[in-house]
């Protein structure tokens, strides 16, 4: 047998196997290796598993269930975000309006001359703000009425009120009231509801009830309804009823008292709440209800008595000159003016101090009004009318002067050519910033500053009307007080119609009188210019 050596066989056994094949099916072969799966057409049926069916619909439900997972989270979460934003900015409004806007001045000048006693109280006292006793929701409803009564509610927000109540004055009717004292009054009935429920924990401070029916008072003063009018003084009764009848503010309480019985008609009962008013103001001791009001030359010690007792006599005034007894009227007015006189010591604007100031445009604008008041009736007594203008004049001098100094703006300022009328740089002149920072006094001073500018308007229009009377340059000098009373109001005297806005504290019919009086005068000036 013969023997052949292995590596002889493999070596002569691979050329065998290669060299069997055909070489083109080498090459066929050596091309299928290395292309690439053919895809399916598209018309070829695909077949699929059941199983892989399965997993694509699972795997679709979990991307949705996982989908709607995230935007609910992130749902709550903004939900949750905004909220606490805005139960932040919520409450940091009332910590404001708690320790900005409610607190009480600590000025040892302002504490001189009273302004803080005459100034609202929310029943926080000394400290200022509202009372702890009253809980939670109550003293958030308190600063929410300061709120809607000072910030308002909206742009033109009214409420229409039916006044077909039989206590009304008249048949009936409707009256368009600012909704921002209506939700306020609403804010404040709760406070009062919840303070008189929680009196007898002995935990409220003892004036926290009086002096939250005094903000109800005072709102419902402003809402000008006869339903609100008689609400208005049941309060302010009530209110007496708890005083001792001394001081201060028992005196400012008859005066609102006798202010709205004379609104309301009962004349009688104004006379005696105005007679009561004085004599606290005076330190006499309280007359009888039938007893006339004296004025006293002797001036009251304090200030915000003297500012009590100057609105009072101009109540008085106006009362006397209404009601037929011009005689009284006269005395009464003529002893109103040098007690103001008396009382009111002009100081140097320059050197005295803003409340000070304050104290003594409030005396002079109130002296202002009873000149008004003076000139009317010594011309209804036939005095000469000359004697009337000079009243008008001290009057129309006396509250540009008032609003003048409120503004910051000189008094001296010249004159139209050929007119010895002085001419006002601005009506609309901001209220100066002296008094817009202080918390106590900017509240009177704007409610001075408007008034001022109304009384300035009112002196104006009336020496218009007599200064028609007169035969040389009467119409002229008319004229010019019209054209100087439309300043004053605040609407535009030029152009034909006579359309414009009138300013704040002039109501629209005023407006119309003032302008229909230019326009005559007007006329009139040119017709005598072309003859």
């Amino acid at each position: 047998m013969l023997r052949t050596n292995p590596s002889v066989l493999r070596r002569s056994f691979r050329p065998l196997l290669v060299a069997s094949f055909p070489t083109g099916w080498r090459r066929h072969q050596s091309q299928r290796s290395i292309q690439k799966p053919s895809t399916a057409s598209p018309g070829s049926a695909v077949h699929h598993s059941p199983l892989f069916i399965h997993d694509h619909f699972a795997q679709s439900a979990d991307f949705t269930i996982s989908f709607f997972k995230r935007f609910a989270k992130l749902s709550l979460l903004g939900i949750f975000t905004l909220g606490i934003t805005g139960w932040s900015v919520f409450e940091a409004t009332h910590m404001w309006v708690e320790n900005v806007e409610l607190i009480t001045e600590r000025d040892d000048e302002i504490r001189r001359w009273e302004w803080d006693r005459d100034a609202e109280k929310w029943s926080g006292g000394e400290l200022g703000g509202t009372d702890p006793a009253l809980g939670f929701k109550a003293r958030h409803a308190l600063r929410g009425a300061w709120m809607a009564e000072n910030w308002g509610v909206g742009s033109g927000a009214t409420f229409i009120a039916n006044t077909s109540s039989g206590r009304s004055q008249g048949a009936g009717g409707l009256n368009v009231i600012e909704a921002r004292l209506v939700y306020a009054q609403q804010y404040l009935n709760f406070a009062v509801e919840t303070a008189e429920s929680s009196a007898g924990s002995g935990t409220l401070r003892p004036q926290t009830i009086n002096e939250l029916l005094t903000r109800q008072a005072a709102i419902l003063e402003h809402m000008g309804t006869s339903e609100a009018f008689f609400e208005a003084r049941s309060k302010y009764e009530r209110i007496w009823a708890g005083l001792a009848a001394k001081g201060s503010n028992a005196a400012r309480i008859a005066l609102k008292l006798g202010d709205l019985n004379f609104r309301l008609g009962d004349s009688k009962d104004a006379l005696a709440w105005w007679t009561r008013a004085i004599n606290l103001t005076q330190g006499s001791k309280l007359a009888g209800d039938s007893a006339e009001p004296t004025v006293s030359q002797s001036v009251p010690s304090f200030p915000s008595a003297q500012r009590t007792l100057a609105s009072t006599l101009v109540s008085l005034s106006a009362y006397y000159s209404t009601s037929g007894q011009l005689d009284l009227a006269r005395q009464i007015q003529e002893s109103a003016l040098i007690l103001l006189h008396n009382a009111r010591s002009p100081p140097s604007i320059s050197a005295a101090s803003p409340p000070h100031v304050l104290h003594s445009l409030y005396l002079l604008h109130r002296s202002s009004l009873v000149s008004i008041h003076l000139a009317e009736v010594l011309y209804a007594l036939g005095s000469p009318r000359q004697s009337s203008i000079d009243y008008l004049t001290r009057a129309a001098e006396s509250s540009e002067r008032v609003a003048l100094a409120l503004s910051g703006l000189p008094f001296s300022s010249p004159g139209a050519k050929g007119s010895d009328i002085a001419h006002n740089p601005t009506q609309e002149a901001p209220i100066a910033p002296v008094y817009t920072r202080s918390i106590v006094m900017r509240k009177p001073a704007k409610g001075l500053l408007r008034d001022a500018r109304r009384t300035a308007a009112e002196a104006w229009s009336l020496m218009g009307v007599l200064s028609e009377e007169e035969n040389n340059g009467g119409m002229e000098r008319a004229l010019e007080c019209y054209e100087r009373a439309l300043e004053w109001a605040g609407a535009a005297s030029d152009g034909a119609s006579g359309k414009g806005a009138s300013g704040e504290g002039t109501l629209e019919s005023e407006r119309k009188v003032l302008w229909a009086n230019y326009v005559r005068a007007r006329d009139a000036v040119r017709a005598q210019e072309k003859h």
